[in-house]
């Protein structure tokens, strides 16, 4: 689903994505009508601007992301301001994505937010990652309230860590792809966390990514 107030500007990204491919369901000029028409309509990803003529796009993302089930939301916005990424992201956007982005960029960008992926425009993802390493300096929660994963779980989660996407991680621990995406969906549940973006936050809390290195070139948290 598309969801743009500017009538070219959405039906271009329509466009360009029935072009690659994809089905558009829907598209929406409003906030409001893009949460009703999603609950009909049920999108697997929403390319979502900030800027709304009702209500803004953090709060288009948060409806669907609290969705049943969940919407993945790319934002595609012009604004690269960091209270505007963070917003984003802390209402559970999977990616961040500026309009100044190449086609086959966004187009690399609306796949991998389908995989599940962390998907950001170079330099943003270090923004983001700033702000949970921050966050993480605070308290951590009693060891006894921690949930408990399997090793295999843990495994697939300090890979997540380090950036890999989910083909990577299943060729590394030779794999199934399906079987890396349930790891991290039981991963989810077990930890109440909605999306990769916010598992990231958590391994790097539990020091997950300290021996990452850099990692895999690529729009993920790898910038």
């Amino acid at each position: 689903m598309v969801v743009d107030d500017h009538p070219m500007w959405r039906e271009a990204v329509a466009r360009d994505l029935a072009e690659a491919g994809h089905d558009v369901v829907a598209t929406a000029g409003e906030g409001r009508a893009a949460v009703r028409v999603a609950a009909a309509a049920r999108p697997q990803v929403a390319v979502v601007d900030l800027q709304l003529p009702d209500i803004s796009g953090v709060e288009v993302t948060r409806h669907l992301a609290a969705a049943d089930p969940p919407v993945r939301v790319l934002v595609l916005s012009a604004s690269g301001e960091q209270q505007d990424v963070l917003d984003a992201v802390k209402a559970g956007a999977t990616g961040y994505l500026l309009k100044s982005a190449a086609r086959e960029e966004f187009l690399d960008a609306v796949r991998r937010t389908g995989e599940g992926d962390a998907v950001f425009t170079p330099g943003l993802a270090g923004l983001v990652l700033g702000e949970y390493r921050r966050l993480a300096a605070g308290p951590a929660p009693a060891a006894d309230d921690a949930p408990r994963l399997t090793d295999r779980e843990t495994e697939v989660l300090r890979l997540v860590a380090k950036g890999l996407t989910y083909r990577q991680i299943a060729e590394r621990l030779v794999l199934s792809h399906r079987t890396v995406q349930n790891h991290v969906q039981n991963t989810l549940r077990k930890l109440q966390l909605h999306n990769r973006v916010e598992l990231v936050r958590y391994a790097i809390e539990k020091g997950l990514d300290r021996d990452a290195g850099r990692p895999p070139n690529g729009y993920g948290l790898d910038q």
